[in-house]
């Protein structure tokens, strides 16, 4: 019953209309993954995920004065700041391995649209975004190729959906990689999105989303901390596994 079968939880501080979220998927016959360092972590601003970190006696580590280094299960980055909680979103930025950062800058801004807040030659580092009040983007250079390892995922943006077609169109004119062209999807009994998947310089996938729909399909589940505690109680996975005598593959 677990070839293929998959699970994906939304998780975030608010709802998807104003607030950055995490999608987290766990595939019932993977046992572990091997990251590469595309990743390099999400920043909260927040001295509560602080405090809950030293009363459950989860590992931190201080790399700069008031600044935590956690890593979550799977060896996830997480860096946080303890500041009292924004009161929009606490998630300040996320940080993605790139190989050039002039180029990359470049694609992000340029093609992308995105504003560039700060930008550090020295230590090779820029940050954007598209709005002062949102989750912000940091590039910054790995010193060499981006690996992405085998748990990679893509980074998801909502947009008016009569502006997918010109991002399409700008990406063809431009020969940039379209991973998954202009495309509507079907969820049964739910909204129909457009979508759209591309990859930037260093493979990175980027997905942007008609905003129209991605609002109903994105409402909050007001049991959704039920049903995920649920689904967990419930997964037998590893139980039918060593019933197998089988073992849970790497990817």
């Amino acid at each position: 019953p677990y070839d293929g079968k998959w699970s994906k939880t939304m998780v975030g501080y608010g709802p998807e209309d104003n607030h950055f979220v995490a999608e987290l998927t766990y595939n019932y016959g993977i046992g572990e993954y091997r990251l590469g360092n595309d990743f390099l972590g999400i920043t909260l601003v927040s001295s509560q995920a602080v405090s809950n970190a030293k009363k459950m006696g989860w590992p931190l580590k201080e790399v700069r004065t008031g600044i935590f280094e956690a890593e979550a299960p799977g060896g996830y980055k997480f860096y946080l700041e303890d500041k009292e909680q924004h009161k929009e979103d606490p998630v300040l930025k996320v940080t993605l391995g790139v190989s050039d950062l002039q180029k990359s800058v470049n694609y992000w801004s340029d093609l992308l649209g995105m504003k560039i807040y700060e930008k550090d030659e020295e230590k090779q580092r820029a940050l954007l975004g598209y709005a002062d009040n949102q989750c912000k983007l940091e590039l910054r250079t790995v010193g060499g190729a981006v690996d992405h390892g085998t748990a990679f995922g893509r980074i998801a943006f909502s947009c008016a959906k009569e502006e997918l077609p010109n991002i399409e169109a700008l990406m063809k004119k431009e020969n940039q990689k379209i991973l998954t062209p202009l495309v509507s999807l079907d969820t049964p009994g739910k909204a129909t999105v457009q979508v759209i998947i591309l990859a930037d310089p260093d493979g990175h996938e980027i997905c942007f989303v008609g905003d129209e729909a991605f609002r109903d399909l994105s409402k909050v589940d007001p049991n959704g901390d039920r049903l995920l505690d649920d689904a967990m109680a419930a997964d037998n996975s590893d139980k039918w596994f060593a019933a197998q005598k089988m073992k849970k593959a790497s990817a």
